[in-house]
């Protein structure tokens, strides 16, 4: 690190609300001498310390990459906007935190995108580190590869124009060959090495590709705000390649064996309170009940499992690594984890004296999983949250969740008989095929459990009820769907709080405009990127945080692009219709994500296939081809997706 810097930095932090974010030295930092090192890795989160610090995927990122003794990788997170103000002020480059070096130094920067509104971060977070946002600007000079991962990246080209690789799947699988093809090829110029890293298997390199469009405006659809009339209203025909030497599609990555996968043990501790403060031990991936919604369900098919042993063995280093107390047991559904019950009790029986805990983020609304979480409350104190989803059972069957009325109030009547006195319940409004009816169902449910609170004779009960709007997302079987209109949800949401007549249910509700934003960036194509760049450019930051949100901005910045977000967000599509993200494969087939959609319009329910025979979405399909696993079907059955049977 320069004197110039350092001093500079002595200078500025002081000033600054929470400087330890922004220190480095944290505990399980990792810091080696670059001189040493072949490649170098800027592992990217566009939010603050406190979330990026949360964030599995880039520990594990960070972990893969510095567990190669001829690699290095030190972490950058978003500066607030303070310390933003003051590094621009004072000309001080965006740095990682392990040694203070500048972005623009390394070979590459490793964004991990989860949610949409943090495009406009990984621009500023770009600028900040003196190179230009857009790929095609970056060719001409010694610039980092920029790359992306995350689920957002199942659509990728809102954001095409800015990021030269996108990791398509679980970077444990692809990041050694991308190092390794990186390290025999760097004496190349930009574009053909970005054609060898292309031809990594998992890897989109936006470069390559190109939208086309049709000649004329989409039939039918009229703008429902007077500055889009004139906008681009033309379908995209189809994402294409420029060249035969990139591949057309670009196929989805797995870990089959997680039990052998590297996993982080002894994660870096944070200096400052942040969003997770616990550890994080991942006890699966993949999720297979098939909520119509879900998109990390559908793009993290199939289950796939640690064994116990395992997960002892890494609790154990750990807790010895971290000093942590207590260890929350994650993935999209642990109550899911088939030996859940058998690890909850070990770890209990292992650690308890210890006054170590054992947490489980995701809970079915059932009894046994009541009585699972009792037993952890031995140890520490822990809330009781369910999802619903859905105030009636004709859309929870919509929806796909599998609860039914009976599960949810045993599970309550269970929570408050074992001492609760107050449960969470969320839900989503704005769901296809909703009708008020539904909304009010939302309250009724959430005052019927209050008032079974109170038959026990709880004092003072309290059921929390948060409710989420619908945003249709890319690779689920409601993607043909368009969100409802920001008038519409305000309406619903009104509705939903003059029917809740109990003081024991609290309401709490999403920002509405900041759902329209996401369903805009969610479903765009490549026309989204000159928006985000606008908006960026208009001072739209931190666009996840309700302070820092600015919707007539991005709404400004829609209208000078000449780009609509009701003509992405608000519009239904024809199944024949091509999508933004059809060259992506997500693994699960269009045909099963259509036949999903179908049975969600008749309210039919489709059975979990760990339990029933297989739903035919094809996930399993190269586990299977390589020897990996078998499904199997009672003998003579014939095995047809669901669209045919």
């Amino acid at each position: 690190m320069s004197t110039t810097l350092e001093e500079k930095l002595e200078e500025i932090l002081p000033k600054v609300g929470k400087p330890a974010r922004y220190t480095g030295g944290e505990l399980n930092s990792i810091i080696k001498d670059h001189s040493q090192m072949e490649v170098s890795f800027a592992v990217a989160f566009p939010d603050s310390y406190e979330i990026g610090m949360s964030n599995l995927a880039l520990q594990i990122v960070y972990h893969v990459v510095n567990s190669r003794p001829e690699c290095v990788a030190e972490r950058v997170y978003a500066p607030w906007p303070d310390m933003e103000q003051a590094m621009r002020a004072a000309g001080v480059p965006l740095f990682t935190l392990e040694t203070k070096r500048p972005l623009a130094e390394y070979d590459f920067i490793a964004f991990g995108l989860s949610y949409e509104m943090s495009y406009s971060n990984v621009l500023n977070m770009m600028d900040l580190a003196g190179m230009p946002v857009r790929s095609a600007d970056r060719d001409s000079g010694d610039y980092p590869i920029v790359m992306a991962g995350g689920h957002c990246t199942f659509n990728p080209e809102p954001v095409a124009p800015f990021i030269d690789l996108f990791v398509i799947g679980e970077c444990e699988e692809v990041l050694p060959e991308i190092i390794e093809t990186f390290r025999e090829h760097r004496h190349l110029a930009r574009p053909e090495l970005m054609l060898k890293l292309a031809n990594v298997r998992g890897c989109y390199a936006p470069r390559f590709y190109e939208p086309v469009y049709a000649a004329e405006p989409v039939a039918g659809f009229e703008t429902p705000d007077e500055r889009f009339v004139g906008a681009d209203h033309r379908l995209l025909v189809r994402t294409a390649r420029t060249r035969d030497d990139v591949p057309e599609r670009i196929e989805r990555r797995l870990i089959w064996d997680v039990d052998n996968v590297p996993y982080p043990t002894a994660p870096v501790i944070p200096f400052v309170e942040v969003v997770h403060d616990r550890i994080s031990l991942e006890v699966m991936r993949g999720c297979t009940r098939g909520c119509r919604f879900c998109q990390a369900g559908m793009i993290t098919r199939p289950v796939r499992e640690k064994s116990p042993e395992r997960l002892m063995q890494l609790a154990d280093e750990l807790i010895r690594n971290t000093g942590h107390e207590d260890v929350s047991l994650v993935s999209l559904s642990t109550a899911d984890y088939s030996r859940v019950e058998e690890v909850v009790h070990r770890m209990i029986d292992t650690y308890g004296d210890r006054k170590v805990g054992v947490s489980l983020p995701s809970l079915r609304a059932d009894v046994n999983c009541v009585n699972l979480v009792q037993d952890i409350q031995k140890v520490r104190k822990t809330g009781l949250t369910f999802a619903p989803e859905a105030g009636t059972q004709r859309m929870r069957d919509v929806t796909n969740k599998g609860v039914t009325e009976e599960d949810l109030f045993a599970a309550a009547e269970a929570a408050f008989a074992a001492g609760w006195k107050r449960i969470k319940l969320y839900f989503m409004i704005s769901l296809p095929t909703e009708t008020d009816e539904d909304v009010i169902g939302i309250a009724d449910l959430a005052t019927r459990v209050c008032k079974l609170a109170r038959k026990m004779r709880v004092a003072n009960p309290t059921v929390a009820i948060g409710v989420s709007t619908f945003v249709p997302k890319p690779n689920t079987p409601w993607q043909w769907h368009n969100q409802d209109t920001l008038a519409e949800i305000v309406r619903k949401q009104s509705l939903l709080r003059r029917n809740i007549g109990d003081k024991g249910v609290l309401f709490r509700y999403h920002e509405p405009r900041s759902t329209h934003m996401e369903a805009a960036l969610s479903l765009g194509d490549r026309r989204v990127a000159d928006v985000i760049e606008l908006a960026w450019k208009k001072g739209c930051m931190f666009c996840s945080w309700d302070e820092y949100f600015k919707y007539d901005t991005w709404m400004e910045a829609f209208a000078e692009a000449g780009v609509d977000p009701y003509f992405f967000a608000n519009r239904l599509k024809s199944y024949d219709e091509p999508l933004p993200w059809d060259h992506i494969d997500c693994g699960v087939s269009k045909a099963y994500q259509r036949a999903e959609d179908k049975r969600s319009r008749e309210a039919k329910f489709t059975d979990d296939c760990h339990t029933e025979p297989c739903t035919m979405c094809q996930a399993c399909d190269r586990m299977v081809l390589e020897g990996i696993g078998k499904r199997f079907l009672p003998e003579g059955e014939l095995a047809l997706p669901l669209a045919v049977r």
